[in-house]
């Protein structure tokens, strides 16, 4: 199996998810993901943050807010409303997933967040939607939870064995949080432990997804080398995950957070998308991306054409 610091757009386009897993494995702890809304105003305006964000070495496009009975993506070429992933992945030549948000029912965020955030029926973590989103070409699907949201673990547990009964292993299935989604009770240390991480791993999880240390009060390196170690001892890979703005923070945080999650042992590094608003500072996708894996990878992912 190539190894995914070494895959170019076509080596992508051939693997189902089992491989993108074991691709990822082999890259030892040097896969960038990066979150991007579309539905908001692009950086550039006319270039899709998903484009701007692969042309400063992200590995893998994350799709936030994305409601797949409403889909947008803003700075593409028009294209079918059906054809927009597809059209993301064509023009990146990457990978690309989305994030879905299971419900428990009769369960609701203990906070208040901002508008924007607000759950929409098309951005449910559902069957029906899973499969809308397999159709559509995703090759992730992120079972987490946007702030004030009000998504709990046990949601995500069990959503999880209906996506893998239903898929096999077509795609990768990713599984956590990244904060406490609106749920105080699962707020700093409680946000992910060894319980969870065996729970999502035995429901299907290909990727253990959790905070990256720094980024929630509580979460240290430590703490979270503990569940990689763990996560890693039943088989899952592991992603750590900044989801609380500091993707708009200073270089020198980002460089701090970047080899803390290395030492964990992680195997993916994620930027979220609040930077100034849909999608990290691009220069903090070029430090973290520099951090991880150097210069020399950083700069081969940048300049591959996407027809290689």
């Amino acid at each position: 199996m190539k190894r995914f610091l070494n895959c170019n757009a076509s080596d992508f386009k051939k693997m189902n998810g089992k491989e993108l897993v074991e691709s990822i494995a082999s890259s030892e702890g040097r896969v960038l993901v990066c979150e991007t809304i579309g539905n908001l105003q692009p950086m550039l305006g006319d270039v899709s943050n998903a484009e701007l964000a692969a042309a400063m070495g992200a590995d893998v496009i994350l799709l936030n807010i994305f409601d797949v009975d409403n889909p947008v993506i803003n700075g593409l070429p028009p294209v079918d409303k059906g054809d927009l992933i597809r059209k993301v992945k064509e023009l990146t030549g990457r990978p690309v997933g989305i994030n879905l948000e299971p419900k428990e029912q009769g369960v609701e965020s203990t906070v208040e967040a901002d508008a924007m955030w607000g759950i929409t029926g098309g951005r449910l973590g559902t069957l029906e939607n899973a499969k809308k989103a397999v159709d559509m070409g995703v090759d992730f699907i992120v079972l987490t939870g946007n702030p004030g949201v009000g998504v709990t673990n046990r949601a995500i547990e069990e959503t999880l064995a209906v996506y893998r009964k239903e898929f096999g292993d077509s795609i990768v299935l990713v599984a956590g949080k990244m904060h406490a989604a609106g749920i105080l009770s699962e707020a700093g240390e409680k946000i992910l432990t060894r319980e969870d991480v065996k729970l999502f791993r035995q429901a299907g999880a290909d990727v253990i997804l959790m905070p990256a240390p720094g980024t929630v009060p509580g979460i240290t390196m430590e703490y979270i080398r503990g569940l990689v170690s763990y996560a890693h001892e039943l088989g899952a890979l592991t992603l750590t995950a900044i989801g609380t703005s500091q993707e708009g923070s200073d270089p020198a945080t980002i460089r701090e957070i970047a080899l803390m999650c290395k030492m964990t042992g992680t195997d993916m590094h994620h930027l979220g998308d609040a930077g100034y608003g849909g999608m990290a500072l691009p220069e903090n996708i070029l430090e973290y991306g520099t951090v991880i894996r150097g210069v020399r990878h950083t700069y081969h992912r940048m300049a591959a054409s996407i027809r290689r």
